[in-house]
């Protein structure tokens, strides 16, 4: 081995020294670097290297048995194995070849052009040209492995009497070309154009999908991707089956401070008589002075259209237009809010679909006293379409009832440390302002003054033990909460959950049209593990009693008595692989009115992900009978290229299951096919179930990447 980096250091000493010493200054152009075993100069100054051969010509690197370069006529003779690698990694292999002496030009014999690692393209002659071309005659174009020891055809290729490499462009042209499943013609094409697998960004067609629903019918989805500049690009996607003509689109375009993106589809169907389509888009946009402006639109035709077609099951649609800014100590936000119900009980003219929402929030910290203190203004106003000041469908709802509402409030907080006891102060001042049109029986303006305090004490207590940290802290509030209320109908606050987050709030009301009142205490514990090795664990118990009883909330809140509910919260977390958490609430005689479980559990072959959902029948809060569904998913790798995935959704109230579907995906290096079937079982006076089939396949190589895993077959006595 010694010998043979000496040998090859020496040689690469002396061809240098030849070609400065000796040659003429046109022929210093030869690689910059030549290393062989052994290298001579015949009396026709022709250099001949043989043995482990490697030449450099800038960034091009070519490797050979034997290397000549005659000075006459300024060629290189390469005698293979012959490999040739530039800088973007296309690798050139041939048995042998004539290349002008810097590589950029030539002619290769039994040749092999692989691009990106991947796409191989295997001729009889390939030719360069400038460096920039290479043509390849008779070829045979694949991304699936080839095994000498097995004789039957890839999965796919490309016959082509000539295709031609624009390295520049980065395109593959074909002249002739017919594309074979497994040795078979399936399609014959006079010319094809492809860009070659190192583009990131080209027009041309995606990934097509073979599609089969009980509503519409058998068809295919045929995308095409157009590049309109470098800031934008236009996906259309026409979708053609037996009972519907379907053009679905994609926009998107990144500006310097921002960007929008809009998808939607127009179809004509058997389903409804006319046109039918959806629309949607997001955008968002950095202005001066640090504001935001965010926006979300949706729209659709009809109540089903996105049923029919699977592109959601979303029951309302939400537009939101949002001009915001958060900074340390201010915050401003000004918003409007738009949504459309697509249930068939809901009348959308009597719902109150249109809002518009105005915050700004101060913070100061006052030396004199010490905390923080907090200016908050809110302006809000929601109406309804209809003109009607009363409750026609005895509902207890005017069906055009207007509200505008405006409130301020002041609130301090500071907080202190008695040796481990934690203790935060708050006090807090807020006036409510509303003005109710549209409903006969709320007239006129109503106005409240709310003052409120609160004391919250926390006592936390640690330990470690069998290398673990433990924490137990019990916790406690003692609030007061001033002013009668109002006489107004409750709008924004209708639905309440109680949880972590307001477990220590003063008012767990979403919105100002509903307060507690009173004097209150919530009290409880939390017990947190968290060891060394990745796991932790944390669990919350507690309870809030009143000296008055709440009615504005609802049974199910868990909240309405003197006495709440008990709420039991926790999670536990084992690094990636394993999370469960959960909620729940639950009277006296453990009587449960809502609870929650949901976990995951990942592996490198399975991952199991699930949730559990109770919610108990409460008419005040739209849910006429119990919500009691279970939610599974699955996923397990079979083996190296086989993928089967499961969901489940089930109605355990109805006994029956409300959605499921299983997918069955192949990969290997050339292809990637997926299998989908998806059922739902959900019915009403406007839609119906149905049954959702999809098969797509990539061609690994001629496609966008995914990013994930490639996995190539091994050769042995065949190719599995």
């Amino acid at each position: 081995m010694v010998d043979y980096l000496r040998l090859s250091t020496l040689a690469s000493i002396l061809i240098y020294l030849f070609s400065v010493s000796i040659l003429s200054a046109g022929d210093r152009d030869l690689p910059a670097v030549l290393v062989a075993d052994e290298i001579t100069v015949t009396r026709d100054r022709v250099i001949v290297a043989s043995g482990n051969v490697e030449a450099f010509q800038g960034k091009i690197r070519l490797t050979a048995s034997r290397v000549s370069y005659d000075q006459k006529t300024s060629k290189l003779m390469v005698t293979g194995p012959i490999t040739i690698q530039d800088e973007e990694g296309t690798l050139i292999l041939a048995n042998q070849a004539e290349l002008s002496r810097d590589m950029q030009n030539g002619l290769l014999q039994g040749a092999r052009l692989v691009l990106n690692e991947q796409l191989q393209l295997a001729s009889v002659q390939m030719s360069r040209v400038d460096g920039r071309y290479t043509q390849l005659y008779k070829a045979v174009v694949t991304s699936c492995r080839i095994c000498e020891e097995d004789p039957s055809p890839p999965l796919w290729q490309i016959r082509a009497k000539r295709v031609i490499h624009d390295m520049e462009n980065k395109q593959l042209y074909f002249d002739q070309a017919q594309f074979r499943v497994l040795g078979i013609p399936i399609v014959y094409l006079p010319s094809l154009r492809l860009p070659d697998p190192t583009v990131e960004r080209t027009s041309g067609f995606l990934i097509p999908s073979i599609l089969t629903s009980s509503r519409l019918g058998l068809g295919i989805k045929v995308p095409y991707f157009i590049v309109l500049n470098k800031k934008s690009d236009l996906t259309i996607a026409p979708y053609l089956s037996s009972r519907t003509k379907t053009l679905e689109f994609r926009y998107r375009h990144v500006f310097n401070r921002g960007f929008i993106e809009f998808q939607g589809a127009l179809s004509d169907d058997v389903l409804e008589s006319g046109m039918r389509g959806y629309t949607s888009g997001v955008g968002q946009f950095k202005l001066k002075k640090d504001f935001v402006l965010d926006f979300n639109l949706e729209w659709v035709s009809d109540d089903t259209y996105l049923y029919d077609y699977d592109f959601s099951n979303a029951d309302r649609l939400d537009s939101i237009l949002q001009l915001s800014r958060a900074q340390r100590d201010e915050y401003i936000e000004l918003s409007y809010l738009n949504f459309k119900s697509l249930r068939d009980s809901d009348k959308n003219n009597e719902l109150p679909n249109d809002a518009i929402e105005a915050v700004y929030q101060k913070r100061f910290f006052p030396n004199p006293i010490g905390g923080e203190l907090r200016l908050t203004a809110l302006g809000h106003t929601h109406f309804r379409r209809s003109q009607q000041s009363l409750d026609y469908d005895s509902n207890d709802v005017a069906e055009g009832r207007d509200v505008l509402r405006f409130t301020v409030e002041a609130e301090w907080l500071k907080a202190y440390r008695l040796g481990g006891l934690q203790i935060q102060t708050i006090v807090r001042a807020a006036a409510d302002t509303f003005d109710i049109k549209q409903d006969d029986n709320y007239k006129g303006k109503y106005s409240d003054i709310v003052p409120a305090t609160s004391v919250i004490l926390r006592y936390p207590l640690s330990r470690i033990v069998n290398e673990a940290t433990q924490i137990i802290e019990p916790l406690a509030q003692v609030g007061w909460v001033g002013g009668d209320g109002l006489a107004i109908p409750n709008e924004e606050s209708i639905s309440v959950d109680f949880d972590e987050g307001n477990l220590l709030s003063l008012s767990r009301f979403p919105a100002p049209d509903r307060r507690e009142r009173g004097l209150s205490l919530a009290y409880g514990a939390q017990w947190s593990h968290k060891a060394y090795d990745g796991w932790s664990a944390n669990i919350l118990l507690a309870q809030i009693l009143r000296n008055n009883s709440q009615a504005d909330f609802t049974k199910s809140s868990g909240l309405s008595s003197t006495n709440s509910d008990i709420l039991l919260s926790g999670q536990f977390k084992l690094s990636k692989s394993i999370y469960f958490a959960g909620r729940t609430i639950f009277d006296n005689d453990f009587e449960f009115t809502k609870s929650e479980v949901k976990g995951y559990w990942n592996s490198k072959t399975f991952n199991f992900g699930g949730s559990y959902v109770w919610l108990d029948k409460d008419p005040a809060e739209d849910r006429l009978s119990p919500i009691n569904e279970l939610t599974v998913g699955a996923s397990y790798q079979l083996n190296r290229f086989w993928n089967l995935n499961i969901d489940w959704r089930y109605d355990l109230e109805a006994d029956r299951s409300a959605t499921a579907g299983a997918g069955l995906k192949y990969s290997n290096e050339c292809v990637d096919i997926a299998l989908s079937i998806n059922r739902r079982y959900t019915t009403s006076t406007t839609v119906e179930p149905s049954t959702n089939l999809g098969l797509t396949m990539s061609l690994n190589g001629l496609s966008a990447s995914t990013g994930a895993q490639t996995l190539t077959r091994s050769c042995g006595k065949r190719a599995k």
